[in-house]
């Protein structure tokens, strides 16, 4: 008697697990649809500000710059400008 019971437990086991999986695919699909609709709005706006007169790339290095921890970025401008005056680039 306890065997059908095992039975249907796996399988409902198996039905929850499948459910919850598809849960999770979907969710990550609905992410990466945000995600892909952020980067073109993100490009717009570097298409908008390279219109505007801006450069682009020193506004990514910015963008970059300003994720950094401050103590990390001071270091490495330091290194950076320390490597360009040893090349007398400065």
């Amino acid at each position: 008697m306890s065997e059908p019971t095992i039975g249907h437990n796996s399988e409902a086991t198996h039905q929850v697990a499948k459910d919850q999986l598809r849960s999770i695919i979907e969710r990550i699909e609905r992410l990466e649809e945000e995600k892909a609709a952020i980067a073109s709005d993100i490009r717009d706006i570097y298409a908008e500000s390279k219109g505007n007169g801006y450069d682009v790339k020193a506004l990514r290095t910015i963008v970059r710059m300003r994720k950094q921890d401050p103590n990390e970025r001071a270091e490495a401008e330091t290194v950076l400008e320390s490597y360009m005056h040893a090349l007398g680039m400065l």
